[in-house]
C-alpha cells in the first residue's frame, strides 16, 4: 500500500514515479523526499542514501536519482512480529 506523506491517503501508483507526478487527492507532489525510502530525519543531509545530493525543500519535488518510493506510513509501519517481539522480550527477562 502506497500512502501519500502530505494527505497520509492510500495511493494507486505506477511502478516508477516520475519527477512531476502529484497526489490525485490533495496535489502534492509525490517525487519528494519526505515520500522516498531513504528519507531520514537524523541522518547527514536527511538521506540514508550516501551518494544523494542535498535536497533543501523536502516536500517539493526534486531531480534525485535514488529515489524510491517509500509506501506505508501508519502507526504500525515498523511493529515487528510477534515471533521476533517475543525472542526480544525473552532475552531481557529478568
Amino acid at each position: 500500500m502506497n500512502v501519500c506523506q502530505s494527505c497520509k491517503k492510500e495511493l494507486t501508483l505506477a511502478l516508477v514515479i516520475g519527477r512531476r507526478d502529484i497526489c490525485p487527492n490533495c496535489r502534492a507532489d509525490l517525487h519528494c523526499c519526505l515520500n522516498c525510502k531513504f528519507y531520514d530525519r537524523y541522518a547527514s543531509k536527511q538521506c540514508k542514501e550516501p551518494i544523494a545530493e542535498m535536497v533543501k525543500e523536502k516536500t517539493k519535488a526534486n531531480f534525485c536519482d535514488c529515489f524510491v518510493f517509500a509506501g506505508t506510513r501508519t502507526a504500525d509501519a515498523g511493529a515487528a512480529d510477534p515471533e521476533a517481539r517475543r525472542a526480544l522480550e525473552d532475552l531481557f527477562k529478568k
